[in-house]
């Protein structure tokens, strides 16, 4: 009788045990894509790197089941009116967006990417020209499973894009840390060029922190692009953009962009935007449905000879503050025009791309570290970073379905704008498509000053407002 009451026990000790731990994971849940993947169990083991003979078939082994083929398609236009698709530079590269620019098809239009899963829960990682306007959005997997995606949330200033489909256990590809990518290194291509699925090829990193200026290059939405892409050789075509660029080990280390071509057509080099600002991009976006980013509050340039000694710069090291914004981040700090900063968060910075990499890393309110050269001596300053409007607030998530039943994006409005219509603030219409806005007349352009009998001087207020219309 002992013997089973002691059993019992134990049954009932080790039952409560299980209960109790599943509601410690139920409460915690992973806030960021990183912890989801560290908190998942893999089938899969991550091979070891750099020793014996260079092989690449482990590593396409873990990615290609990651990688999905995204189609897109957009509302039918007609020649004499209505919405029409706008010139997109990346469409002829990799056939995100519209594929006809603004010739008028006969049908639907219809687009095709690529995509990356990085959690098992089906969230997704592309470009933000991939599913940009897009009406419909189709997801297909390695396996050729098919599913309809929504959008979580977009950011034209990285040209990245979070979607989400409705299914569970599905493979992922784990983040790498694209800081330590080599020049020389060994990566992988993966997606799915000219429709033909799954595809991988093979190159080495040419370069890091490549600025091509491309990003907003014929998009008037993005205002403050951040470039830093990985330059690689491995060949992407029409197809691959949103696709993965993975290391030996099998590692996400970039989302594949663009390409350097005047044909449209691979001609030697690409470009991926790196996984370390994917990460923190993607988490915003789940976590926010928008970007959270942080300013210095400075114009700034790169130091060049000719910068050094019109100047008198000792050193061609880091980046020259020309101006100090009012209210900004870094004049609070105490940052002056004419000092050279060195060093942001422990990192050393060199040219604007690599200084604003490292702005993007963090949020509104982040307590930063920043090295400075100010009469030939280092200074630290702690900067506090703010946001677009000079303040530390978060931008809160607009409900889907507010945005989609109004069918518009929003910006703030220029220095020219506000002095030209003599507005203290507001927010302009970027872009439109059917919704309740166009169904009463308004047009991209239009400025919107007050909602639900709110004033709203910038883009932040307005999305305030309506992120309370659940």
């Amino acid at each position: 009788m002992k013997r089973i009451g002691l059993f019992m026990l134990a049954a009932s000790i080790g039952g409560f045990a299980a209960l109790g731990a599943y509601k410690l994971f139920e409460k915690n849940t992973p806030v960021s894509f990183e912890e989801r993947q560290k908190a998942s169990f893999v089938n899969y083991r991550v091979p070891a790197n750099g020793d014996g003979p260079l092989d690449f078939t482990q590593a396409a082994a873990i990615a290609t089941p990651a990688v999905v083929h995204i189609k897109t398609v957009y509302e039918q236009v007609s020649a004499q009116g209505g919405n029409s698709f706008q010139f997109d530079p990346f469409q002829d590269f990799f056939g995100g967006g519209s594929p006809f620019g603004n010739r008028v098809p006969h049908g639907p239009a219809m687009g095709s990417g690529s995509g990356v899963i990085i959690s098992n829960d089906g969230y997704i990682v592309t470009n933000n020209h991939v599913v940009k306007d897009a009406d419909k959005i189709e997801v297909v997997l390695n396996d050729k499973r098919s599913y309809s995606a929504k959008v979580i949330g977009r950011d034209p200033n990285t040209d990245l894009a979070l979607i989400k489909i409705n299914e569970k256990n599905l493979p992922f590809l784990s983040y790498g840390n694209s800081d330590d990518v080599k020049v020389g290194e060994w990566v992988l291509a993966v997606g799915n060029p000219f429709n033909l699925t799954s595809t991988v090829t093979a190159g080495i990193v040419s370069a890091k922190g490549r600025n091509i200026n491309i990003i907003g290059s014929e998009d008037p939405g993005v205002k403050l692009p951040i470039e830093y892409f990985i330059q690689t050789d491995a060949a992407v075509n029409p197809g691959n953009s949103g696709g993965a660029l993975i290391n030996t080990k099998g590692e996400l280390i970039g989302i594949n962009t663009a390409i350097a071509s005047q044909t449209g057509s691979f001609a030697g080099y690409s470009f991926a935007v790196p996984v370390n600002i994917a990460k923190k991009v993607m988490d915003d976006l789940m976590e926010f449905g928008a970007v959270q980013r942080a300013f210095l509050g400075v114009t700034i340039t790169d130091v060049n000879s000719s910068l050094a000694e019109e100047k008198g710069i000792k050193q061609l090291k880091g980046v020259y503050v020309q101006a100090v914004a009012t209210d900004g981040a870094a004049e609070g700090a105490g940052v002056k025009t004419g000092d050279v900063i060195i060093k942001v968060a422990g990192v050393m910075v060199n040219t604007v791309s690599e200084l604003q990499e490292q702005i993007s890393r963090h949020r509104p309110g982040d307590n930063v570290p920043v090295v400075l050269v100010r009469d030939d001596k280092e200074k630290v300053l702690n900067v506090v970073l703010k946001n677009e409007d000079k303040t530390y607030a978060a931008i809160k998530r607009i409900p889907s379905e507010v945005l989609n039943n109004l069918g518009a994006e929003f910006d703030n409005l220029s220095a020219t704008d506000k002095k030209g219509l003599r507005l203290e603030g507001g927010v302009k219409i970027s872009s439109i498509k059917p919704g309740k806005l166009q169904q009463n007349g308004i047009k991209a352009g239009f400025i919107i000053t007050k909602i639900d009998n709110k004033f709203v001087k910038s883009k932040e207020e307005a999305e305030n407002v309506l992120a309370d219309k659940e």
